[in-house]
């Protein structure tokens, strides 16, 4: 039986403090093929031989997912969610090991509308599906990468990012094994990510997510093919070195020491992508490089740093830290300082082997991979984007979510740089046309930025005459729209849930900074003039309980929930949200 629910009394949630900046510079920012049975992170997995084995075989239009016979609904279960199981931490010390624990239990949130007795004995589905989001898809070797900002904090660098290709393939494992909502079996209809896909704005970092997503084959190396060029063999001992026996910084906090990671970690693996069609959202992390910098064209520095063979791995403070002052307040957004450090001090970079899959992508970019016929996978051809937006650099959209409900996606980044968002006038616009021309609908928006991460008002160099609008102004125009049930978002790293009058928002954790969660939203329609809207939230497929002699995929997807918990300086105690952030059930008034 699902946990039971918690009544809380109508309050706002508390405001968080944007850590973005702390991350930003550092440049932070498999299942087998075949039927449901098939494992490689889940249950049933060997955890000492898992492989995978074969691979399966901005636009505003509105988009439609190839036609299917959907499922039947199934008997609802909490199994596979963190109504059943959540990742725990057990022992003493610095380095703490992981372990099953007890669920977390549902809150009623009465904030928008009363919750009646005998709703759930009346209540009828709309539609349920997944947010993704955060996954920060990242290539570890990239010469563009500035590790180097650790000098700042230990927070500023995460010891388990060259692991992120298989967390990735591990949470799409556990989407893959639900066969239905854990509180209403219906169906799974869909999965959304909400940006920062990559994490490096790089090529093949988009290359690795897109074949994640929809299936595939992925080598998730870079530069020399028979040997790791990273931060994690420099022997540098401001960085954790897992295949050398000396102590580093991370080692003196109990970080293992682990022969065969790397090469572990850079094994090729093969993804089934997503069983059920998925939809794409941009992050800023997917727009400029390091999340915060414009790229420019091709030939920009960023560009030639990326696809070069000098590497930049330590820089004295000094420098280091006007970076950091720079990029927190937001005063370089075009990388300068940056350019600046990294021609200083090429001479004291490390060499390494060039790779031209690196190059930073333009949006166009973006979108014409999306649209790319062998990215297909579940569907829809070109997950929300359309073939006329290339041209317009159009990244927002509309799609069907289900008979009268209709999804918005929406570009939040401000390609002026900088990693706080906004939105332009002719977006905000068409916005507003948009949920007016479906009034009789009820409407999802989905975004990257939350509203609280939306104050950036810098112009975009591709339309210099066009006004950016923040979160505040966002808000008042679907506090408008008495339509729209919810705002879906993430970038914050936290999950946070607010009522905002008319709907509420919701705002999930990310899959690179622990705990690493999805979301899964079901709607019900109680039939007592109100509709819920059930979030539970998902734990990658990878078990708790890690063993440092294991290296297979399974065991490394386990390892890098443990190390991101471990992590020094990781935001543990708050990111994972109070109880009535996480599994909750959000009752709006029906319109």
């Amino acid at each position: 039986m699902p946990a039971p629910e918690t009544a809380r009394t109508p309050s706002a949630s508390p405001s968080h403090v944007d850590r973005r900046a702390l991350l930003i510079a550092s440049g932070t920012g498999l299942a087998a093929a075949g039927g449901a049975a098939a494992w490689l992170f889940g249950p049933g997995s060997d955890r000492a031989s898992a492989r995978a084995t074969t691979a399966p075989a901005a636009s505003a239009a509105t988009t439609t997912p190839p036609p299917t016979t959907p499922p039947a609904p199934v008997e609802p279960t909490p199994v596979g969610t963190t109504l059943h199981s959540v990742a725990t931490p057990t022992g003493k010390g610095a380095y703490r090991r992981l372990t099953d624990g007890p669920g977390w239990k549902r809150v009623v949130r009465a904030d928008l509308a009363p919750a009646h007795p005998g709703r759930t004995d009346r209540r009828t589905v709309l539609a349920a599906f997944v947010q993704l989001t955060d996954l920060h898809v990242m290539d570890v070797q990239s010469p563009l990468r500035m590790e180097w900002m650790r000098e700042h904090g230990p927070h500023d660098w995460r010891p388990h990012e060259a692991l992120s290709v298989l967390s990735t393939l591990s949470i799409i494992d556990r989407v893959n094994s639900l066969r239905g909502g854990p509180v209403t079996g219906h169906p799974l209809a869909f999965a959304i990510t909400t940006g920062d896909n990559t994490d490096n704005n790089s090529t093949i970092e988009l290359d690795w997510f897109l074949t994640a997503m929809s299936g595939g084959r992925i080598d998730p190396n870079t530069g020399d093919p028979q040997a790791f060029e990273g931060i994690q063999n420099s022997g540098l001992p401001l960085f954790w070195q897992p295949e050398n026996a000396r102590t580093d910084a991370d080692k003196k906090l109990g970080f293992p020491h682990l022969p065969g990671y790397l090469s572990a970690a850079m094994r090729p693996l093969t993804a089934p992508g997503l069983k059920i069609p998925w939809y794409s959202t941009v992050g800023n992390h997917d727009a400029l490089f390091s999340g915060a910098y414009r790229s420019g064209p091709h030939g920009s520095f960023a560009a030639q740093t990326a696809v070069g063979d000098r590497k930049l791995e330590q820089v004295p403070h000094a420098d280091m830290m006007r970076v950091y002052e720079a990029v927190s307040a937001q005063r370089d957004p075009d990388g300068a300082l940056v350019r600046e450090v990294l021609q200083r001090y090429a001479r004291t970079a490390r060499t390494v082997t060039p790779d031209a899959r690196r190059v930073p992508f333009t949006p166009q970019e973006y979108l014409a991979a999306h649209l790319d016929p062998s990215r297909t996978g579940a569907g829809p051809v070109g997950h929300g984007y359309a073939a006329e937006g290339v041209d317009a650099d159009h990244l927002y959209y509309t799609f069907p979510v289900a008979d009268g409900v209709l999804g918005v996606s929406l570009d939040t980044t401000d390609r002026g740089g900088a990693f706080l968002g906004s939105i332009g006038s002719e977006q905000l616009d068409w916005l507003d046309r948009t949920l007016a021309e479906h009034e009789d609908e009820h409407v999802l928006v989905f975004s990257h930025h939350a509203s609280h991460s939306m104050t950036n008002l810098r112009t975009d160099p591709a339309r210099p005459a066009e006004k950016r609008h923040g979160g505040a102004e966002l808000t008042a125009l679907l506090k408008k729209h008495p339509n729209v049930l919810a705002w879906v978002n993430g970038h914050s790293h936290h999950n946070r849930i607010d009522p905002r009058d008319t709907f509420w928002e919701v705002n999930t954790a990310s899959h690179v900074d622990y705990p690493q969660l999805a979301r899964i939203i079901e709607i019900v329609d109680n039939h007592d003039g109100t509709l819920s809207l059930i979030t539970t939230l998902i734990e990658s497929a990878a078990p708790h309980r890690t063993d440092f002699h294991d290296l297979s995929t399974t065991g490394l997807a386990s390892l890098y929930r443990e190390l991101a918990f471990n992590a020094p300086g990781a935001d543990v105690a708050s990111a994972g949200g109070a109880a009535h952030d996480r599994n909750a059930e959000l009752l709006v008034r029906k319109r």
